[in-house]
């Protein structure tokens, strides 16, 4: 075999060999990817020496930031002392410790974990479980998950099958026969001559009359995220999860928070679920920042109550047939340990002091004339570009003026996470106030210039 050290070659490997995630048809095994060479505190660096602020913290995932020392030592310490263990019949005690301090965090009586290797799995032990607990109870037409648009819950068969955005539903399967789809909570472009309110009417009247449709005898949970995040950082009406969660208590039908995202620290709190939005699910899923992407790991908390029901099920010989390779790893689980240390030693209260003045400094730029919408929570936001405030098609530009925003936003030294109009921002947590009058300032100039192109090449004008 050829060693191949330099970047020249290592971009033909890339490009030859390696599939990327969400390719197209067009360029799959034929794709190069910019190196990323080094990071270093909110910053990475690529092979040409660029240094640029992780403004999407890798993949909401990079919380703590990059080239933690402390981090890097636990991971070694805890591979010499034990790498791997099989969690079939074998336990190890990272993974104990690391379950009780999850549940006492979790609220009410989630006190129960379950590892997995990332968020998808995640989401996907929810969903097993769930369908397993009904099974047990002797419901087995207990099957319907109900989800909603513009949501994101991982690349597994399952939780793929939650997805509700478009960009892979006209060439992916899906399971379609038990997910019920409901509409996204995003206000922006939908309300037009109603108030905030009456639109969080309309979602809970949707709500009630899918129930009513499918039967709650048949419907086993909602899912959703506190925030959607890949969907654009969406931001629920106030009271929208609590009369959510009212209304599956009142039919038994169970509530799981997808806090892939929203979980450790990025709305300044280990959970975001009762803490911002006042609800206490039945099962929360987490991956991301319990490890700020130092190790693959993720898991689910589940409630007490599902726990005992199953115990004192008259099925006692029902396994739950469900199971990974690296559940538990002992690795990822003293990296988590490490990485809640060091969030409660300063890091969640850097998040909750910052918080306001991000967002408030990000909507600065609403007065930029192609700028429809900054919204977000904590430290994660959205830039939504738009044609002409009047106009209901966010695609009406018909190119990707996200790219075209973090192309320049590069050059300048903020990398962005572009989703066709819309730029996402969910930096590091380490970030300071000097951090944010950069990204602000880089944003407005980078916004500045692809204006300019757009009106160039005739594309757009204000």
């Amino acid at each position: 075999m050829k060693n191949n050290t330099n970047t020249s070659n290592m971009r033909e490997n890339a490009k030859n060999h390696l599939i990327q995630p969400w390719p197209y048809a067009s360029s799959i095994g034929n794709e190069y990817r910019e190196f990323v060479s080094n990071g270093n505190g909110i910053y990475i660096e690529d092979t040409k020496g660029n240094k640029l602020i992780d403004g999407p913290a890798g993949m909401w995932c990079s919380n703590i930031g990059h080239r933690n020392e402390e981090i890097a030592k636990v991971m070694y310490n805890q591979a010499m002392d034990l790498s791997y263990n099989s969690p079939w019949y074998t336990s190890n005690e990272p993974s104990a410790k690391l379950s009780k301090i999850i549940s006492d965090y979790a609220p009410g009586d989630l006190e129960h974990v379950f590892f997995t290797t990332g968020g998808s799995t995640a989401v996907e032990s929810a969903l097993r479980f769930i369908h397993f607990y009904n099974n047990v109870k002797g419901r087995p037409e207990k099957k319907l998950i109900l989800c909603r648009e513009d949501g994101y819950h991982g690349s597994t068969y399952l939780s793929a099958s939650l997805n509700g955005q478009s960009r892979t539903s006209d060439w992916m399967n899906y399971e379609n026969e038990n997910i019920v789809k409901l509409s996204s909570p995003k206000s922006f472009r939908i309300i037009k001559n109603k108030s905030t309110q009456e639109f969080e009417d309309d979602l809970i009247d949707e709500l009630e009359d899918k129930i009513s449709e499918y039967g709650p005898e048949n419907i086993a949970a909602f899912i959703g995220e506190p925030i959607q995040a890949s969907g654009g950082v969406i931001v629920p009406p106030k009271n929208y999860f609590k009369r959510i969660s009212k209304i599956c208590k009142q039919n038994g039908i169970l509530f799981i928070a997808d806090e892939v995202v929203t979980g450790f620290g990025r709305l300044g709190h280990i959970f975001s679920s009762e803490k911002v939005f006042e609800v206490i699910p039945d099962i929360i899923c987490f991956a991301k920042g319990v490890t700020s992407g130092y190790f693959p790991l993720g898991g689910i908390v589940i409630s007490k109550k599902l726990i005992d029901d199953l115990r004192s099920s008259n099925h006692s010989d029902a396994m739950f047939g469900h199971g990974l390779t690296y559940s538990s790893h002992p690795i990822g689980c003293a990296v988590a340990l490490k990485n809640i240390e060091l969030m409660e030693n300063g890091i969640l209260d850097n998040v909750l002091e910052l918080s306001p003045i991000f967002q408030r400094r990000l909507k600065t730029l609403l007065d930029l004339p192609i700028i429809g919408d900054v919204r977000g929570e904590g430290l994660m936001a959205c830039i939504e570009c738009i044609a002409d405030y009047d106009d209901t098609n966010p695609l009406s530009l018909d190119i990707k003026v996200g790219e075209i925003i973090d192309k320049h936003c590069q050059k300048l030294g903020l990398l962005l996470r572009p989703a066709i109009n819309m730029c996402i921002l969910s930096p590091p947590l380490i970030l300071n106030q000097n951090d944010i009058e950069k990204i602000v300032n880089i944003l407005r100039e980078g916004i500045t210039l692809a204006m300019d192109e757009l009106k160039s090449k005739g594309i757009w004008s204000n």
